[in-house]
């Protein structure tokens, strides 16, 4: 967005989603690991005397076992015995999935430290041990990574069980006497939900270093995040609830109310859920992520407003999946499943849209690597009339490089080069939002004789590729719409965050008065050092109402939180926006915990944008609604609304540790006790 940023040297370096993209982020986030828990606690891998109780290895195959001469096929046809590769002084088994995006993102690496270790005499073997993922879809992945190497189908999960891998992607490491002397994650530059520039801990790398220089391996076995291995259906566990539990009855119906909007062909889910037999081979994974709340996404706190687009799932819907894999994944009576879910090829919304406009006649190269600046588009979509629509849906080109896409509109021609974004946008593309139709009544305005700008942040993938996006538009009557939806916000762009901060605080306050309107969601908006956002109304008397409050923040789910009933806000409300960010190491997404950081576009600097939507009342004479005019009061809140938005807990008094550091010296002054308490009535009106 266009302000002039300030950032170090190291965060140039900083490749802030490391050539991952929205599609791969949301991804990513849709394994559902919480990213600080997604390896052992500060990033530390197990000491060698722990390394057989590691989580995901309990009790299966201790490092230092032999294991079993198998015979499997790679995905051409031919056979291989295990025992083919015990010339080598090491073989990597490298276990992946075609579906599971960290697989994607570490193929290729694979590749790369293949081709390092060729010459040494050490053998790399791609193992498929998923049943959902066919030879055709292996040898499509192979070709898009550049795999050499063999790629073995292991359909009974032999390999996988007799070294112990049950994640993909996961390595396990033998010597030429075919010992497990490594099994975990390959390093740590690629987590659920964060990315490094560089990794910090090369396991795999220092263990076939080890082997070759007849070393001791320090770490033996490293928790690998990734995707659970697809065993599919299988018998039942005796220990299970009993209960008759099967896809056909409750499961599919599940899937369809809670996860297939974003898990079918060409969506943005990592798998296709909508058949039995892809469900089965996932029910683990799906047990896994319902189970710790992980899937479906949503973040806001249920203390605080009801929403038509919440993602929790109900506990006794997730007792039914559990029981359901507990039973072996039944699939019941298939001729009591539901109708497959039908879907507008290539679009969310539920018809084909009137208007499409592209970014632009031909599609833009977007480079191998580097950083790439924001994009600017200009496209004409012919509008002679004002034009009024209540559905809008932008589709990425190419979903593998583009993180997020804005579009706005302006009057033809404009000089203006400020499109003020961080106030409002007419349409956006942003990670985790789901598209849809205004309620009846409501519609957004296009003026006549306007031009729409698209604004996409690219972020490479390690491949030359190419992007044309577009934009659809569902059109309705001028005489069927009796609100105008607009999009504010409120922002704080004066961002100075230290380095290693936990929990710098700011707050931003909307600068006009809101007209009488519904308030129909909101959308914050910060980078990958958010921590939390809450809105609250101040309405016109002062009192104080939290609309929505995120206490943790998550960059790869950019939720809009969407009112269940539209919200009559009176005349003179301001919406009144809190954040806090984490610049701590602790804080597995941040690129670099030494820097300050400014506000910018680029993922390695922040935002603090509180978006939100409302509803006006069309004017019949004007045929439109009035803009939104500055508050006729100071600019800034006085120190008693400051004091009202800060005291969350309404009673009468702040402590300190309440306080976002840059109004400390303010307190400090008001605080004429000096007891570190401020009262009330120690702050002038």
């Amino acid at each position: 967005m266009p302000q002039k940023s300030r950032f170090s040297t190291s965060q140039t370096a900083y490749r802030a989603i490391g050539g991952v993209s929205r599609l791969a982020l949301f991804a990513i986030a849709s394994l559902g690991y919480q990213s600080s828990s997604t390896i052992y606690a500060s990033e530390t891998e197990l000491p060698p005397d722990a390394a057989n109780a590691a989580a995901e290895t309990s009790g299966t195959v201790p490092i230092g076992s032999q294991i079993a001469d198998v015979r499997l096929t790679d995905s051409l046809g031919k056979e291989y015995s295990i025992s083919d590769f015990q010339s080598k002084h090491a073989v990597v088994f490298a276990f992946l999935g075609t579906q599971c995006p960290l697989a994607k993102l570490y193929s290729a690496k694979l590749v790369e430290l293949e081709r390092k270790y060729r010459d040494q005499n050490v053998a790399f073997v791609a193992v498929n041990s998923n049943v959902q993922d066919s030879l055709a879809e292996m040898n499509a992945h192979a070709r898009k990574y550049g795999i050499e190497f063999p790629f073995l189908k292991d359909p009974s999960q032999t390999l996988a069980d007799g070294t112990g891998a049950t994640r993909t992607p996961e390595v396990c490491v033998v010597d030429n006497q075919l010992r497990i002397r490594y099994r975990g994650r390959i390093d740590d530059q690629y987590g659920i939900g964060y990315t490094k520039d560089q990794p910090t801990k090369t396991e795999l790398v220092d263990a076939l270093d080890a082997i070759l220089s007849n070393r001791d391996i320090g770490s033996t076995a490293v928790s690998a995040p990734g995707c659970l291995i697809g065993r599919g259906p299988r018998e039942p566990n005796k220990h299970g609830s009993g209960l008759e539990v099967t896809y056909a009855g409750q499961i599919s119906r599940i899937l369809q109310a809670r996860c297939i909007s974003c898990h079918h062909e060409g969506e943005i889910g990592p798998m296709d859920l909508n058949k039995y037999e892809d469900a089965a081979a996932w029910a683990d994974m799906i047990a896994e992520v319902v189970s710790d709340r992980r899937m479906p996404p949503w973040h806001a706190s249920p203390e605080h407003g009801t929403f038509e687009n919440d993602r929790r799932m109900p506990q006794e819907e997730i007792e039914a999946i559990q029981s359901w894999v507990k039973a072996g994944a039944p699939r019941g009576d298939a001729s009591q499943e539901p109708e497959p879910l039908k879907f507008v090829a290539g679009w969310q919304l539920p018809r084909e849209p009137d208007l499409v406009i592209a970014m632009r006649d031909t599609p833009f190269d977007v480079p191998a690597r580097g950083d790439v600046k924001y994009q600017y588009f200009v496209a004409d979509p012919n509008l002679n009339q004002d034009t009024w629509v209540n559905g809008m849906e932008i589709v990425a080109g190419n979903p593998s490089v583009v993180h997020h896409i804005l579009v706005f509109v302006r009057d033809k021609g404009s000089n203006k080069k400020s499109l003020n974004a961080e106030r409002g946008f007419l349409a956006g593309y942003v990670p985790g939002t789901r598209v849809q139709m205004m309620p009846e009544g409501l519609a957004k305005r296009i003026p006549a004789n306007s031009e729409l700008i698209f604004q996409i942040h690219y972020t490479p993938n390690g491949t030359a590729q190419t992007d044309l996006s577009k934009i659809g538009f569902w059109v309705v009557d001028a005489k069927n719409v009796t609100h105008e939806v607009q999009t504010t916000s409120s922002v704080q762009p004066e961002l100075k965050i230290p380095p290693k901060e936990a929990n710098y605080k700011t707050t931003a306050m909307q600068p006009e008065e809101l007209p009488e309107c519904e308030l129909l969601s909101m959308s914050p908006h910060m980078h990958v050092r958010g921590k939390s956002f809450r809105y609250s109304a101040i309405y016109p008397d002062g009192k104080k109402e939290i609309l929505v409050d995120v206490p943790q923040y998550d960059f790869n789910w950019q939720t809009e939180y969407r009112l269940k009933e539209k919200m009559k806000l009176p005349a003179g409300t301001r919406i009144f926006c809190e954040a806090s960010f984490d610049n701590s190491a602790g804080n597995l997404n941040n690129p670099d915990p030494n820097a300050w950081v400014y506000w910018g576009d680029q993922t390695y600097e922040e935002m603090m944008i509180g978006y939100f939507h409302i509803s006006v009342p069309v004017d019949p004479t004007a045929g439109k609604a009035a803009e939104l005019k500055k508050a006729s009061g100071p600019k800034r809140p006085t120190p008693i609304q400051i004091f009202t938005m800060l005291d969350t807990d309404q009673d009468d008094r702040l402590l300190k540790s309440e306080v976002p550091k840059q109004l400390i010296p303010t307190f400090e002054k008001l605080d004429k006790n000096r007891d570190g308490i401020l009262e009330k009535s120690e702050v002038p009106l």
